[in-house]
């Protein structure tokens, strides 16, 4: 009985510090706190779900450089990527807030710049979340409508092929579902969290595993590490120009760990459970990633026919090498379904984080009254769940989706937002961390001491390098129906944000707003 008693003591004097350091940044305790280390990282490494990455991207990095491109770049995506995780864990230490990255960046920036610096960090993160959500979504639906076909018969059996108004469909009722999910009690959604996390290192497992003991064809080592594919019928040929572009595969698939910042208001013994999740989730989704990656290359042996859309999967390349495995050993694709319905729960569950994340930050956002009725969206519901920003997000992510309708290339934006809206946000305040407050930065438990503005400059720079990466064009000659627009998407973000800070904000808004006495 002591013993209990002193536990519960210690988890409530938790508790009160928790509170008490929320506080001081200015916030009074609104939101649950019943998340633990663990489920803050749960939630984090659920929306980075690699086999969701690797998988709705793979035709992307087969068609620029292939193999090699993807193995091999995964390693320098996955060191450079740590760096930006390592400043924003540090970061996340010092300001265990909600609002995550557009609270640090009015706090690194100084006092003159903190207002703009927080405006613009807070909209490239917030559209960039909506982004996310859209992608991923509706990556599930497209791999869902892949499922059907091919459980139909495939294109070349007379399989089921959905309309593109069928694919918008299958989205908006995910959303749906993702939206009645995270309108549960936290201690639900972090039930939810765990299976992610459950799902994403058991599912990798078992396909790791099964892919090649099934596959009666394997690529040899050497293919898979050294081919570097340039027929890309893309019209570029420059191998230096292909690898760039490649690069999309694995930056996208290790994206949106933010969420362990942004349900840290949420989470016990914060300025140390946040940064732990940060590094932990990039970790593990990093070594499970690449070595999913390494066994889904592994079956490939024809990189025509599975970017062919003539084929049974109409072009999907990784349903198509799985599905082609399984007939090959058995005379039945059934077993490739049920990969692929591997992957595509792992992803209905990285969505369902995607929405919990998008509607933290859209409730930390409004709480600072920096969204259009603010007072709406900054609502709690009796279950203390942000409610009214939780539907705003899957109404959002449905509107985004409607630029599927028009064109494909057009949607592919959205994933060039999703990645590049969300790093930027993720650098500004990495920026100011090691200019502005180079000298005044005052760390939290997690530090990484005299080593933190050599991290902070690679994230920065990498980050940097990214944007200009992913603003190429990614065929020539160029066209409306391969224009890559990136640029006008993010371009568009940061005339938005600006405008409307030029023309209007910078009359009222002065950065997060203290709401205790």
């Amino acid at each position: 009985m002591a013993a209990q008693r002193s536990g519960a003591a210690g988890v409530a004097a938790g508790d009160d510090a928790d509170r008490a350091r929320l506080r001081q940044l200015g916030y009074k305790q609104e939101l649950k706190r019943g998340l633990g280390v663990v489920s803050n990282f749960a939630f984090s490494f659920s929306i980075i779900c690699v086999m969701a990455g690797v998988t709705t991207t793979y035709n992307a990095g087969l068609r620029y450089g292939g193999p090699a491109s993807m193995t091999l770049g995964w390693l320098v995506v996955a060191f450079f990527n740590g760096c930006v995780a390592l400043s924003m864990a540090e970061i996340c230490s010092a300001y265990p807030t909600s609002g995550g990255l557009y609270y640090w960046s009015a706090k690194l920036a100084g006092d003159k710049w903190a207002p703009l610096a927080s405006w613009i960090t807070g909209w490239f993160n917030l559209v960039g979340q909506w982004a996310l959500t859209t992608s991923t979504d509706f990556s599930l639906a497209q791999l869902v409508q892949v499922i059907i076909l091919l459980g139909t018969g495939g294109a070349n059996g007379g399989g089921y092929m959905a309309s593109k108004y069928v694919v918008l469909a299958i989205h908006g009722s995910l959303l749906i579902l993702h939206g009645l999910i995270n309108s549960l009690p936290i201690r639900w959604l972090s039930w939810f969290g765990h299976l992610g996390a459950f799902w994403n290192t058991a599912g990798a497992f078992v396909l790791v595993i099964m892919i090649p003991v099934v596959a009666k064809e394997r690529a040899s080592v050497e293919f898979i590490f050294t081919h570097f594919n340039t027929d890309n019928d893309m019209g570029i040929h420059d191998k230096a120009y292909i690898l760039a572009v490649g690069l999309l595969t694995s930056q996208y698939s290790l994206l949106g760990y933010d969420a362990s910042a942004h349900m840290i208001e949420e989470t016990k013994n914060a300025d140390w459970s946040g940064p732990i999740g940060i590094i932990t989730s990039v970790a593990l989704s990093t070594v499970f990633g690449w070595i999913f990656l390494v066994a889904l290359t592994s079956i490939v042996t024809n990189i025509p026919y599975l970017l062919d859309p003539r084929n049974d999967a109409a072009g999907y390349a990784a349903a198509q090498a799985l599905y082609t495995a399984f007939h090959q050993r058995y005379g039945s694709g059934v077993g490739g379904l049920v990969c692929i319905g591997i992957v595509a729960f792992g992803i209905f569950l990285a969505g369902v984080a995607c929405v919990t994340s998008n509607s933290r930050m859209g409730y930390a956002f409004s709480r600072d009254k920096a969204m259009p009725f603010s007072h709406v969206w900054h609502r709690v519901s009796r279950n203390e769940v942000p409610l009214n920003v939780v539907w705003l997000c899957v109404v959002v992510a449905f509107i985004m989706a409607l630029t599927s309708l028009g064109s494909q290339v057009a949607f592919q934006a959205m994933v060039s937002i999703a990645t590049l809206g969300q790093y930027i946000s993720y650098v500004l305040p990495i920026f100011f961390r090691v200019t502005t407050a180079r000298r005044s930065f005052s760390p939290g438990p997690f530090h990484l001491g005299r080593y933190s503005i050599v991290i902070g400059w690679a994230a920065v720079l990498w980050v940097a390098l990214l944007t200009v990466l992913f603003s190429l064009p990614v065929a020539y000659p160029i066209a409306k129906d391969n224009f890559n627009y990136t640029p006008v998407a993010v371009g568009g973000v940061l005339l938005l944000s600006v405008g409307s800070w030029v023309f209007h904000a910078r009359f009222w808004f002065k950065g997060p707003i203290v709401n205790v006495d």
